[in-house]
């Protein structure tokens, strides 16, 4: 089978759709298939990055959208067409196509399924409407802006009113032969709004779940490398994500420093509040050691989770999965967890934080979680994750449930 993946970004990039489809694409050729995948061509560093042999992507002429030259766009409409099906017609021919963007890629994805009459599977990875408030200052003007380029840009009757986030993940759901999610709680949410496949070959109107997984080598080396016994010293807490506002690291570090909690914070990821959570250790001189590690590599973001005590998880509301809790619980590592939706899909293992809509009151609440957790770990009786966790979490079997959908829409 040859499945042609149509993402937002190049898979040399950071981010966690680019992570998962990286998995995607060497699991799926692992098991004998063949996959293309379709993204802007990169830019000033990134081009370093380049994973794996270039027979498995087609570059699009790009653009750099961001100042550091990471991320970038390909601008869709008749010429990036030309370009996609010149590409393509070198390669075996196509029996499936993946979205697995938002924007401008998964507009171009569309209109290849079209122009060719193929199956689509589209996953929805993001909270359009959460993402959009949380990093632009004029969310709703975006949102219109977005949809109003949607209907003139991707393919297939796209007339549905509307200008919110989930009107425009309706209409790409309604051009696909099945939508799947990452997690529960978001093809819940997804369903509630309508967001419900509506290809000619869509055998059901409901979404797929299937989670994004973790390398199967690269947990079982870790798992195989840890020590069994825990290292004396003080709790470990470990965060991890883009330092962005909806990922609510200030608010952590506040909870850090009003917990009095006497332990080894470790901060791992990068972005655009670095300087402004550096700021609040300053200041607030907190009980806690808190050091910034800044981004590191796969395998060792894996050995630093299995050495914590804990993984703390801030953002509520905007996650449509939460990798970072599933890979803690895939490596018996418990976690902290602020969002209920994501706390119910983890189930155990984990210590929740209550659930307040006031700011000053929901840094109080973690504060008291964190010192939950301290008390727990000192003790000697932390929460353990769902052993069950680790094999349904494994990409191996995350690329085989992805398979079963593809099979379906081509039948």
């Amino acid at each position: 089978m040859h499945v042609v993946m149509f993402g937002d970004q190049h898979l040399a990039t950071m981010g966690g759709a680019q992570v998962s489809m990286r998995l995607q694409q060497q699991f799926l050729e692992r098991a004998g298939h063949t996959v293309t995948v379709v993204a802007p061509a990169l830019h000033g560093r990134a081009r370093q990055r380049l994973i794996g042999g270039v027979d498995a992507f087609v570059d699009l002429p790009s653009i750099p959208i961001t100042p550091d030259r990471e991320y970038a766009l390909t601008w869709p409409g008749r010429r990036a067409d030309r370009f996609v099906d010149a590409a393509l017609a070198k390669r075996p021919p196509v029996d499936i196509v993946h979205v697995q963007g938002d924007f401008w890629g998964a507009f171009i994805g569309h209109r290849f399924a079209a122009r060719h009459g193929l199956p689509v599977v589209h996953t929805m990875h993001n909270r359009v409407d959460v993402g959009i408030e949380a990093t632009t200052p004029f969310p709703k003007l975006v949102l219109g802006a977005l949809n109003w380029w949607q209907q003139r840009a991707a393919a297939g009757p796209l007339r549905m009113p509307g200008r919110d986030g989930w009107t425009y993940l309706r209409r790409f759901a309604e051009l696909a032969d099945a939508v799947t999610a990452p997690s529960s709680h978001f093809a819940r949410r997804l369903e509630e709004n309508g967001v419900l496949p509506g290809g000619k070959r869509a055998a059901r109107r409901s979404v797929d779940v299937v989670w994004n997984g973790i390398d199967d080598d690269i947990l079982d080396e870790v798992l195989a490398t840890a020590e069994d016994e825990r290292e004396p010293g003080p709790p470990r807490f470990v965060w991890l994500g883009r330092m962005s506002p909806e990922k609510r690291l200030l608010p952590f570090l506040e909870a850090v420093a009003e917990s009095g909690v006497v332990a080894d914070v470790v901060v791992v990821g990068g972005g655009q509040q670095l300087r402004a959570a550096q700021r609040i250790v300053e200041e607030r001189k907190p009980a806690a050691s808190v050091s910034f590690v800044g981004r590191l590599s796969y395998p060792e973001t894996l050995r630093t989770i299995r050495r914590a005590d804990a993984v703390v998880q801030t953002s509520i509301g905007f996650e449509t999965q939460g990798m970072t809790i599933f890979e803690a619980a895939s490596l018996g590592t418990p976690s902290i967890v602020s969002d209920p939706d994501l706390a119910r899909e983890l189930g155990s293992g984990l210590w929740q934080v209550a659930d307040d809509a006031d700011a000053a009151a929901d840094v109080a609440a973690l504060a008291e979680a964190l010192r939950r957790a301290a008390a727990d770990v000192e003790a000697g009786t932390a929460p353990e994750p769902d052993a069950a966790i680790r094999e349904r979490f494994r990409q191996s079997s995350r690329t085989a449930a992805m398979v079963d959908v593809y099979d379906r829409v081509r039948s």
